[in-house]
């Protein structure tokens, strides 16, 4: 698995609209400005994160984004899989995806799930809100 371009980019987008949680609505080019991103490539991650339920949209003058909950409700999981979808490691994996003819007889397939289950679980937990503070103490998997 490997997080694009347009997942990094939702993420620091995120961050900082939760940077700003109390000012109200913030224009996309103060975010682009800051984050050193593209504003028009922000135009086309907005989309994603909006059928997300992930962000409120204010047209207008006085218009811009803000989170629709509190940074400490919306985990890092919930921004990647809007930007990216499944974060699923194999296709067999994936929601929807059809059964494997394979899977009862699989050898590799507990690897796959045991790496999607822990990949889920680590980014589900980290809040936006934990990465604002700094928290160093994410949690730790032994495998």
């Amino acid at each position: 698995m490997k997080i694009s371009t347009k997942g990094r980019y939702a993420v620091r987008l995120m961050l900082d609209l939760s940077e700003h949680y109390t000012e109200g609505y913030i224009a996309l080019k103060d975010v682009a400005d800051r984050q050193e991103i593209s504003k028009k490539y922000l135009e086309q991650i907005i989309p994603y994160l909006n059928r997300g339920q992930l962000l409120l949209t204010n047209r207008g003058h006085q218009g811009g984004y803000k989170l629709a909950k509190h940074p400490s409700e919306i985990t890092i999981f919930e921004v990647l899989t809007c930007a990216e979808g499944d974060l699923a490691p194999v296709s067999c994996l994936q929601q929807g995806a059809e059964p494997c003819d394979r899977r009862g007889e699989c050898l590799t397939f507990p690897i796959w799930d045991g790496l999607n289950k822990l990949v889920s679980d680590y980014l589900k937990g980290i809040t936006l809100q934990d990465v604002l503070n700094n928290r160093p103490d994410a949690p730790e998997y032994n495998i």
